[in-house]
């Protein structure tokens, strides 16, 4: 029992100089639609609430974006509609468009809103559309009502944040007319995070983290920087789905958020083992090689 007890303590002693490091500062955290998937029941996204309701309590600011792609698919599916996927983007038609805001508004985000309030009156859900939070353009004809983010107004965030609430966004975005557009949630989350000057930007999906080699698990990258994964993405390395994931950290960093980082969000508590933790846990990204440094995570390999 005392070696438990030492244990536990011990861990909260590693703790302390990331939680005072961290307060204060806003954390944008992308749940992603594959890690609420992940599991057959409700386990995964318990933990994840536990964890930012944690972070909340010792004053990080969190706010949650989430996706939905899975759950999408799953209904059109039930419809009798063909879901299709142009580089690593649904075509979305305008049946589609409405289908997307069902599962994302009505269904999602309700459902992480309901997990984290457990534990408190801390959560409160928002969508794209609350507020002009986030502003669209169509990206291609051939992709439909698949959007852009155009401009992002945080007012409503920072209003939520100041009040002590943790914001959990839909990502539907709309343009001046009103138009209501499907955006890749891996895009709104950095675009929020850049905004709002996060400290963090994480990314909790269904992979460890990113791997020179897709095949091999050894071969993950423990820490890395915009320049690298830049190339990673010119050589194929990276592609598919994870490119908007991977140009949204290049992009995060590069405009003054301090790390992004890709995590594997079917562990339990990975936020927690990311943030609180020497070793950590995945991939982490720095703006430059240069800002990878040995005290920033002592028990990480550089690349």
């Amino acid at each position: 029992m005392i070696e438990v007890a030492t244990q536990k303590v011990a861990t909260l002693v590693e703790a302390l100089p990331y939680i005072r490091r961290f307060a204060g500062k806003v954390v944008v955290v992308k749940y992603g639609g594959n890690a609420l998937a992940g599991t057959s029941d409700h386990d995964a996204l318990a933990l994840f609430a536990e964890d930012i309701v944690l972070m909340r309590l010792v004053g990080i600011r969190p706010v949650v974006v989430h996706g939905g792609g899975p759950q999408i698919s799953q209904l059109m599916n039930r419809l009798g509609k063909t879901t299709e996927f142009r580089d690593g983007l649904r075509v979305t038609d305008a049946e589609t468009v409405d289908i997307a805001r069902m599962v994302l508004i009505g269904q999602v985000n309700p459902q992480i809103v309901a997990a984290i309030n457990v534990h408190g009156n801390y959560a409160v859900g928002v969508s794209g559309e609350d507020a002009r939070l986030i502003q669209a353009a169509p990206r291609a004809p051939e992709l439909g009502y698949v959007g852009d983010v155009t401009a992002i107004n945080p007012g409503i965030l920072q209003g939520l944040l100041r009040d002590e609430f943790v914001p959990v966004v839909a990502t539907v975005g709309t343009d001046l007319a009103g138009q209501a557009y499907n955006i890749n949630a891996d895009t709104v989350a950095g675009a929020i995070a850049e905004s709002l000057g996060a400290e963090k930007l994480v990314y909790l999906t269904d992979i460890e983290g990113l791997r020179r080699d897709v095949a091999e698990a050894t071969s993950l990258i423990r820490q890395t920087h915009a320049d690298e994964l830049e190339a990673l993405v010119a050589d194929g390395t990276i592609a598919g789905g994870m490119i908007p994931k991977v140009t949204s950290c290049i992009r995060a960093v590069r405009s003054g958020v301090n790390r992004a980082h890709i995590l594997d969000g079917r562990i339990a508590h990975v936020l927690l083992l990311e943030l609180f933790t020497d070793a950590g846990i995945g991939t982490m990204v720095a703006p430059l090689a240069a800002d990878i440094r040995a005290d920033e995570r002592s028990t990480r390999s550089a690349p």
